[in-house]
């Protein structure tokens, strides 16, 4: 329930608050005073995008705040669901900065605008007069049966059977076009695939060769190089190794005069450890290293067919070459395997399509069962309301497809005479036949929706006389278990509130105030009568209130 609203800033509004009532709430002032202005503010505490013209001042902030009593309504789960902390007296505030910015807060704690749209759409439900023409909305009158059918949790099973029904289906239709690509371009992937298998490729195998291939095609060179030096290292009488060995010797028999020659000796014997390391190793590549022809030829030709592959195909080394042969191989599996993974997909589709068909038909059932509970509501509030004559049914009509809601149609047939064959609804009906349909519609729904407050803008819109009365007697009978404020020019409708507001206009300012009771009598004999009141007319006015 909105406890007290305050905007400031707004449009033509500088300050106002106001302090609601939690039964019936009338807002009613001269046309062009400001109350749409009021309904504009209270959008934008919901959620509403703002369209730029929010400011009234465009040096400051505009700001609307609603203080909302939430103790009993059930909405924890719903501040969970959203990531916001739970209090039982909420304070939601909108700010729009002169750069045009937006933030939200709930509790103080900033909030994301997709977030307090999804809160707001749980607080209030606002209906104005172009909302008369959502009847012909296939979708609301879909939305309105479900509520009464109260089909919620079947309905959102349903949808998660046919988004799985439906992605199948679309794993389907592209495993099938893929298949059919493949298929076109099998022979050029079979080929593609045979090439890099028949090339029996290894990890490097480039690299290798390469160094091979060096070494090959300077054998000569390279096993003289190695020889000269084996021979420098090892001959008995001249070689480095010699002279080092006798080197240490020599500084091994002084070490008892000399003091450095022990250490000199093991730093020789060090250095003579690893050349002979090095020499063992020339030896061995230098009778490794040999001229091979026909091994540098076939290596050359390796290399060659690498080189090929790689620059066919777009790639450096034979890495990415490996790679491309998995994948080809493994399109001419899928290839092979293709009809079996369709077929496989097909089975699966068919059991989603059943599962989801199945829940469909629940939901008809449910519908149709809920289609005669509401024909006959509206119909006996139409009644009320002045329309003894008028029939008013629901028809749910199962089609062949599945959609996102089921496979069902919902329309609403009316005729305002028993003679007269039902025609839709959003054909036929006139301005004040729709205004009287659209409360009759609101009052049906909006306890089973749960909702802690409605607000109606002229909804009573082409009716006067008893039928005005009527309606405000159903919009004073949906007060007792919610929070109304209804915008009215009716003085019947007026008269049925716990509170009276009045919107007015003084120097370019739109504000708004209570009521008191001897104002209230003279703002509804203003309705009845215009700005000049007469006696009569205050009369009849004391009447509607029951104050005489």
């Amino acid at each position: 329930m909105l406890c007290r609203l305050t905007v400031e800033n707004y449009a033509l509004i500088e300050h106002l608050e106001l302090d609601l009532d939690n039964r019936l709430n009338i807002v009613t002032g001269e046309t062009g005073a400001g109350k749409s202005i009021l309904l504009g503010a209270l959008g934008l505490l919901l959620g509403a995008k703002n369209d730029g013209s929010a400011m009234k001042d465009n040096t400051r902030n505009c700001v609307v705040e609603g203080q909302f009593a939430l103790e009993g309504l059930g909405l924890e789960s719903l501040f969970e669901e959203l990531d916001i902390d739970y209090e039982d007296e909420t304070v939601i505030r909108r700010i729009i900065t002169p750069a045009g910015k937006s933030r939200s807060y709930v509790n103080d704690i900033p909030v994301q605008l997709a977030q307090l749209k999804e809160l707001g759409a749980r607080l209030i439900d606002i209906h104005s007069q172009h909302q008369n023409q959502i009847l012909s909305s296939e979708a609301f009158r879909r939305q309105a049966v479900d509520v009464v059918a109260g089909c919620g949790e079947l309905l959102a099973r349903y949808r998660e059977e046919y988004d799985g029904w439906c992605e199948a289906r679309k794993r389907l239709a592209e495993l099938v076009e893929s298949a059919a690509v493949a298929r076109r371009d099998e022979e050029w992937v079979r080929f593609q695939a045979d090439e890099l298998t028949t090339a029996a490729l290894k990890e490097n195998e480039i690299e290798e060769l390469e160094q091979e291939q060096a070494v090959l095609a300077n054998a000569d060179t390279i096993s003289a190089t190695l020889g000269e030096i084996s021979a420098s290292l090892d001959n008995e009488e001249l070689g480095v190794l010699t002279a080092l060995k006798r080197g240490e010797t020599g500084l091994l028999h002084i070490k008892d005069s000399y003091r450095a020659g022990e250490e000199l000796a093991m730093r020789v014997r060090s250095t003579l450890l690893e050349l002979k390391d090095v020499a063992a190793t020339i030896a061995a590549d230098a009778e490794r290293v040999e001229s091979d022809p026909e091994r540098l030829e076939w290596v050359d030709g390796r290399l060659a067919t690498l080189y090929n592959l790689c620059r066919k195909h777009g790639v450096e080394g034979v890495g990415a070459l490996i790679s491309l042969r998995d994948k080809f191989c493994a399109q001419l599996n899928a290839i092979t395997h293709s009809d079996e993974q369709i077929a496989a997909l097909e089975e699966e589709v068919e059991r989603l399509r059943l599962k989801a068909s199945a829940l469909a038909d629940k939901l008809h059932k449910a519908r149709e069962a809920a289609a005669s509970i509401f024909s006959s509501e509206i119909g006996g509030r139409l009644t009320l309301l002045g329309m003894p004559e008028a029939r008013f049914t629901v028809e749910v009509r199962a089609g062949e497809e599945l959609r996102a809601t089921g496979r069902d149609e919902v329309a609403f047939m009316f005729s305002a005479n028993r003679t007269a064959s039902p025609q839709p609804v959003e054909r036929i009906a006139s301005g004040g036949e729709i205004s009287r349909m659209m409360l009759s519609l609101k009052a049906l729904l909006a306890g089973r929706m749960k909702l802690p407050t409605i607000i109606f803008d002229e909804i009573d819109t082409g009716v006067s006389g008893r039928i005005a009365d009527a309606m405000g007697e159903i919009i004073a009978e949906l007060s007792r278990t919610m929070q109304v404020v209804n915008i009215t020019h009716l003085p019947q409708v007026a008269s049925k509130g716990e509170a009276h507001f009045v919107v007015y206009k003084e120097n370019s300012r739109t504000d708004i105030k209570r009521l008191s009771a001897e104002e209230r009598v003279v703002e509804i004999a203003k309705m009845l009568s215009g700005s000049q009141v007469s006696d009569a007319a205050l009369s009849q006015a004391r009447i509607l209130l029951g104050a005489e």
